[in-house]
């Protein structure tokens, strides 16, 4: 709860990522198109009741949740800086598609999984360890494990606000990571 509370905050903290990669490239890559995909069958079998129903993310609704993590496929606009301009745009987002369904959701989910199984293949490990486009403040691989970490979190607030079963798996180690680098 509280990682979700500091990100929907306006002032998210500053990551120091100049920590060595405890994560090998394959265990980060493999990690975040298996979060995506358990992330779309979780968003498929929510009903629209689930849907509206409030998340433990202050303000939003579990669908509200979905719709956020379905814009880290890279069509988000993260030029916004952080502060309230950043919580600003993801609002305008998640509002600009208040009116997909779950299984528009999950299909959107599907796309970018395989969209992401695809192209983190074609990256070496210059390109993993090189800065990270898009204005996120480290490198290409580190972006990857923060996306990794925001899906199994959201995922996880989807869990416990639908009271589905909560699940552990590698996405703790994206999550002990990073809250070990605060």
């Amino acid at each position: 709860m509280r990682a979700a509370r500091m990100y929907l905050t306006d002032s998210s903290p500053k990551i120091d990522w100049s920590a060595s990669m405890t994560l090998s490239r394959t265990d980060i890559s493999d990690g975040l198109v298996d979060e995506l995909r358990s992330f779309e069958q979780l968003i498929r079998s929510l009903s629209p009741v689930e849907l509206d129903s409030p998340s433990r993310c202050i303000g939003w609704t579990v669908g509200d949740v979905a719709r956020h993590v379905d814009r880290l496929d890279g069509r988000r606009d993260h030029r916004a800086p952080r502060g309230s301009r950043h919580a600003r745009v993801t609002a305008r987002e998640v509002a600009d598609r208040a009116d997909r369904s779950a299984a528009e959701l999950a299909d959107e989910c599907a796309e970018v999984a395989k969209a992401a199984a695809g192209l983190l293949q074609v990256f070496d490990d210059t390109t993993w360890n090189a800065p990270s486009p898009g204005g996120f403040d480290g490198t290409l691989g580190q972006g990857v494990e923060a996306l990794w970490y925001d899906t199994w979190l959201h995922a996880d607030d989807i869990r416990s606000s639908s009271g589905g079963p909560r699940r552990s798996a590698m996405g703790w180690a994206a999550r002990c990571r990073t809250w070990a680098q605060h």
